[in-house]
């Protein structure tokens, strides 16, 4: 892809994929039948990004489908109200808006279990794309999910296609989520059909392992050559609370994550996406300078931190100021 110049277009990230309602139990570390009552949050990967992108300044998008129900309305309020433009968003009038139950364990670390048979956001087509807002945008993000089922995968497949033309940098979350898919091979193959087309790449260790059959996934070698493809300008391999490491074709390092108290750890990924995607939004070519690209990461890795902090996604996005206001903790 043709490097973009800084001042020719805006720096809108515009998010496509799924929008859902995840049910959080209201006490931690039990099972879903032990629940007493669930809190509802709104949440989805890449609806969660977009708002945090807003949320800390930028400039970002939302296209997908949710029901033509109480909750779809309810999420694209909570867009608008986060000051994400959401004319991208359609109703469907024939499915439920997706619903998840979340359950947080002990440590943090969640389990799901949704209800999609089908759900509004695989139910989107390519006749509903926003076609002139896609070409708007400077980055243009997304996940695996909506690649599971007909038709939002043709819809995935022909916004990418729409936005590598209108030279978008695109950047790829896989998010995987094996009990969507209809098997391990399925999500394996739907994830990386296409892996070689996306600019930047998000990926977390257990997803490393899973892509590459159960290799080593602290192994650079294994990430370079089975996951590094000639066009990929940036690779982010998030550990957790540990930070993350960086693979550009000429970098390669690790920025230590920063060390809180976690209360739920929804969320966090696509925080720590919000925050390095604001970074490039305003400096395409940030990848290529290690000393801007490790503050982008170290930003993103507080974005991730703040997130894990309270309990639901968007509720827990945090505010630039909280981000700057952690690092400067930090430093100090």
């Amino acid at each position: 892809m043709a490097e973009i110049p800084t001042t020719d277009r805006s720096s809108l990230v515009v998010c496509f994929g799924e929008m859902l309602i995840d049910f959080v139990p209201t006490v931690g570390g039990v099972s879903l039948a032990e629940a007493p009552a669930f809190k509802k949050a709104p949440g989805g990967a890449p609806a969660n990004v977009a708002v945090c992108i807003a949320r800390l300044g930028g400039s970002s998008a939302f296209i997908g489908k949710v029901g033509e129900d109480e909750f779809g309305h309810m999420l694209a309020d909570i867009l608008k109200q986060n000051k994400v433009n959401n004319s991208g968003m359609r109703f469907e009038p024939s499915a439920r808006t997706a619903l998840t139950f979340v359950t947080l364990r002990a440590d943090g670390e969640r389990e799901f279990l949704f209800f999609r048979n089908p759900s509004a956001d695989m139910l989107l087509r390519e006749s509903e794309l926003d076609v002139n807002l896609i070409k708007q945008a400077r980055i243009f993000h997304y996940g695996s999910i909506s690649l599971i089922e007909e038709p939002s995968r043709s819809a995935h497949l022909a916004a990418l296609a729409i936005a590598k033309k209108s030279g978008c940098l695109l950047s790829y979350d896989p998010n995987l989520r094996l009990l969507l898919w209809p098997s391990e091979d399925a999500a394996r193959n739907g994830i990386m059909s296409i892996w070689d087309q996306a600019d930047v790449i998000k990926i977390s260790e257990e997803e490393i392992s899973f892509l590459t059959g159960g290799d080593d996934p602290n192994d650079d070698n294994v990430v370079l050559e089975k996951l590094f493809h000639p066009n990929l300008k940036l690779l982010l391999v998030t550990e957790g609370s540990k930070g993350c490491r960086y693979y550009t074709k000429k970098l390669k390092g690790r920025v230590c994550g920063i060390k809180v108290k976690p209360v739920d750890t929804t969320g966090a990924g696509d925080a720590f996406v919000g925050g390095i995607l604001t970074s490039l939004a305003s400096d395409l070519n940030l990848y290529k300078d290690e000393k801007r690209l490790r503050e982008a990461i170290l930003f993103a890795n507080a974005c991730g931190a703040l997130t894990v902090t309270e309990k639901g996604a968007i509720p827990a996005l945090p505010t630039k100021e909280a981000v700057l206001q952690l690092l400067t903790g930090v430093a100090a």
